[in-house]
């Protein structure tokens, strides 16, 4: 039968075998990523993410404004999130980030190049309706900025104000396609149940007159209905492919509680990113280097063991950021390598601990089990501490938008749980099977432990 601690490393080969086999940057096979990540995107799946400072693009600061009559409240800000969050989802974006700050806020868009067209699909308020233009003057057209009765609300003014027939929260899709005959982008639409019945009456009394079809207060197209309209239709103008989706995205998501603002774009090229990349790596390979040589050196046996443990920490950690939705930021790479200088603090502590003890006369099998039970008080205050603070700056940069601090206290907290693992869980299996297998001779030199 196996020992208890054989069968242990025999778990812990495997795990860190295929813990390299994710973290190596390498075409993973579609089944591999099926079964590993099936929460993912096949073509996104087993890469790591990188944010808006490592891969580039736009970060956009967007404060509400308020409206006549009423302040902004937190519900109209949580709303217009929720909003906006969809309408990033809808522009295929790659691990978007959307904070909060009191009245501001804060979207970042890795690999954007084109915040413009962004930017008018995040902050126009989406608000949609279908218009009874009948009596219109023919000059009034794409284009034309228009006051309806929804956008007027009880103002009194000169300007002619045009009747909203049905608004855009009775819509039910809105989806980019192309004409058959001209292969020009249209926007095909659907409404909902409540909504059919209302537009079904207007265009059957309506036959031969113009309905304006306005997205915020600007009219998109003026087509004249030739029949009754049961619950479906398209909008036509003219559109580039970009506009078009542009639009439906606004359509399809709703409209935003209150108008957004844009206060600040922030935009970071790529190859600023690709210089963060690269110096991030060369910092981290020169401190895994003397991070090694000094464990080595100093602690000799053990400090080998602590080696083998310290690059199983490398690789589960990159794994995890493969595994999980970590989206890896400047300051994220500075917390994972702050963690591999404290994946070796453990070691340290249970090594001293272990000297300690064969100097007192305890033999080598004695002394390798009380270095570990007794250092392990100390190890988990001090971790338990430092995932307490982590938590802090995590709730911090999730509510105050403080991005930067949130990816820091993200891979510092999985640092810190990977390192408990590796520091006593594979250091002191591995130095079990040494000294159940090499035990007597190891007694004999003991210099071999620095004693």
């Amino acid at each position: 039968m196996p020992s208890r601690n054989s069968i242990l490393l025999i778990i812990i080969i495997l795990l860190v075998g295929l813990a390299l086999f994710v973290a190596l940057p390498i075409e993973h096979p579609d089944w591999s990523k099926s079964a590993l990540t099936p929460h993912q995107e096949l073509e996104r799946a087993l890469e790591l993410r990188l944010g808006l400072d490592l891969q580039g693009g736009t970060q956009i600061q967007l404060d509400a404004v308020p409206m006549s009559g009423r302040d902004v409240s937190s519900e109209d800000i949580d709303t217009a999130k929720v909003i906006i969050e969809r309408r990033v989802n809808g522009l295929g974006v790659a691990e978007p980030l959307v904070q909060t700050s009191g009245d501001r806020i804060i979207v970042a868009l890795p690999g954007v190049d084109n915040p413009d067209a962004a930017i008018e699909t995040l902050r126009g308020t989406g608000q949609l309706e279908f218009v009874d233009f009948s009596n219109a003057p023919p000059f009034m057209r794409a284009g034309s900025r228009v006051l309806t009765t929804l956008s007027a609300g009880d103002i009194v003014t000169d300007t002619a104000i045009y009747e909203t027939v049905i608004t855009g929260d009775l819509l039910r899709s809105a989806d980019v396609t192309l004409d058959p005959n001209t292969q020009v982008p249209i926007i095909a639409f659907e409404f909902k149940p409540e909504g059919v019945d209302v537009f079904r009456d207007f265009t059957s009394s309506h036959i031969g007159d113009r309905l304006a079809i306005v997205m915020d207060s600007t009219v998109l197209s003026t087509p004249v209905i030739s029949n009754i309209i049961p619950g479906e239709g398209i909008i036509e103008g003219d559109f580039t492919l970009e506009e078009a989706r542009n639009l439906a995205i606004q359509m399809q998501y709703g409209a935003l509680p209150v108008p957004l603002e844009v206060v600040d774009v922030r935009t970071v090229g790529p190859s600023l990113g690709e210089d963060s990349v690269n110096s991030s790596v060369k910092a981290g390979i020169i401190g895994v280097i003397i991070v090694l040589l000094f464990m080595l050196i100093y602690y000799r046996l053990p400090g080998i063991f602590a080696d083998l443990a310290l690059l199983a920490f490398v690789v589960l950690n990159l794994a995890v950021y493969k595994l999980t939705p970590v989206v890896l930021t400047l300051p994220g790479i500075a917390g994972f390598l702050l963690t591999i200088g404290m994946a070796v603090d453990a070691n340290i502590l249970i090594f001293e601990r272990m000297r300690e003890e064969l100097r007192a006369g305890r033999s080598l099998n004695s002394a390798v089990e009380v270095g570990f039970s007794r250092a392990w008080t100390s190890i988990l205050d001090s971790n338990l501490s430092t995932i307490l603070i982590a938590l802090i700056l995590l709730y911090f940069g999730s509510n105050f938008g403080a991005s930067v601090v949130q990816g820091f206290a993200i891979t510092l907290i999985i640092g810190v749980l990977i390192s408990m693992f590796t520091a006593v869980v594979v250091t002191r299996t591995l130095m079990r099977f040494a000294v159940s297998v090499f035990g007597d001779r190891l007694s004999k030199h003991l210099s071999l432990f620095g004693v």
